[in-house]
C-alpha cells in the first residue's frame, strides 16, 4: 500500500519536464492572448515596485539599511506572486523557455517571438502604471517623499557601468527564475507563494537589477521631469544623467542581457544539463 503513495512534490528531474511542457504552452499562445497577458505582467511588477517604494518611504532615518531592504523585498514579492498565481507573462521568467528549445520542443523563432512580444507588453504595462501614478499624483504621498524616493532611485540606476549592470542583471534573474522554478514543485497556492518570497526578497535586498522593474522605476523619474518639472526641480537632485538614452544604454540594455544570461543559462540550461537523460 505504501509503495503506491505518490509524493506531492516533484523531483528536480520531473520539474525539468514540467518546465518544458509549460514553455511549449507559452510558445503556442496567440498574439491576442500573449500581448494582454504581457501587459498584465508589466503592471504587476510595477505595482510590486510601487509597494516596495511606499514601504521604504521615510524609513532611512528610522530603520537600519538591512531591515529596510528586507521589507522592500517582501513587498516587491507581491509582483511575481500576482504574475504566477493571477496569470501573466513576464519576460524575465520566460527565460526558462530555453529548456523546451534545447529539448527541441519549440523552435528558435517561436522563442524569439514570445520573448519580443512579452518584452514589449511588459514595457507598455509598466509605463501605463507610471502614467497612472503621475496623473493621480500618488507620488506626492508623504509630502512628496515618495516621489523623491522614486526619482532618486531612477537616478541611481543610470549610474552603473555596462559590466556592473550586466552582472547585477545576471544575479537578479538567477533568483527570479529560481523562484519560478521552485513554484513548479508546488501544488497549492500557498506552496507557490512561499517559493516566490525568499528568492525575490533576496534579489531586492541585495540590490540586483530587474529589467521589467526598471521599465517602471526609471521612466517614472523621466516622465516626472516632463509632467511635473516644478516638483522635480524642488528635489535638488542632479538630473543631468536621467535621460532616455542613458536609461537604455546604461541600464535597460545591459540589465536585459544579464537577465537573459542569468535565467536561461544559470537556471534553465544548467538544470536541463544536470538532469539530461544519457
Amino acid at each position: 500500500m505504501d509503495s503506491q503513495i505518490k509524493h506531492d512534490a516533484l523531483t528536480p528531474e520531473e520539474m525539468v519536464d514540467k518546465a518544458g511542457s509549460i514553455a511549449v504552452n507559452k510558445a503556442a499562445l496567440p498574439f491576442l492572448n500573449l500581448l494582454p497577458l504581457s501587459f498584465l505582467g508589466g503592471t504587476y511588477i510595477a505595482f510590486g515596485a510601487v509597494f516596495a517604494s511606499v514601504v521604504a518611504t521615510g524609513m532611512p532615518d528610522v530603520w537600519p539599511y538591512g531591515i529596510i531592504k528586507l521589507l522592500q523585498g517582501l513587498a516587491f514579492s507581491m509582483g511575481l506572486i500576482l504574475v504566477v498565481i493571477g496569470g501573466g507573462e513576464l519576460f524575465t521568467g520566460n527565460m526558462l523557455m530555453v529548456i523546451a528549445l534545447a529539448q527541441k520542443k519549440i523552435g528558435r523563432l517561436r522563442l524569439i517571438h514570445n520573448w519580443l512580444i512579452v518584452y514589449i507588453g511588459n514595457f507598455i504595462g509598466s509605463v501605463a502604471v507610471v502614467l497612472m501614478i503621475i496623473l493621480s499624483k500618488s507620488y506626492l504621498a508623504s509630502k512628496g517623499a515618495l516621489g523623491n524616493l522614486l526619482v532618486s532611485t531612477a537616478i541611481a540606476k543610470v549610474q552603473y557601468g555596462f559590466s556592473e549592470a550586466l552582472l547585477l542583471g545576471i544575479m537578479c534573474n538567477i533568483m527570479v527564475c529560481l523562484a519560478i522554478w521552485l513554484t513548479y514543485n508546488g501544488r497549492t497556492t500557498t506552496d507557490k507563494i512561499l517559493a516566490i518570497i525568499f528568492p525575490i526578497t533576496f534579489f531586492i535586498a541585495a540590490g540586483f537589477e530587474h529589467s521589467v522593474a526598471n521599465m517602471f522605476i526609471i521612466p517614472m523619474g523621466l516622465l516626472l521631469k516632463t509632467f511635473d518639472p516644478q516638483f522635480v526641480s524642488s528635489l535638488t537632485l542632479d538630473l543631468t544623467q536621467l535621460t532616455w538614452p542613458l536609461f537604455i544604454l546604461r541600464n535597460l540594455l545591459p540589465v536585459t542581457l544579464g537577465n537573459i544570461i542569468g535565467g536561461s543559462f544559470f537556471v534553465g540550461i544548467l538544470y536541463l544539463w544536470s538532469y539530461r537523460k544519457y
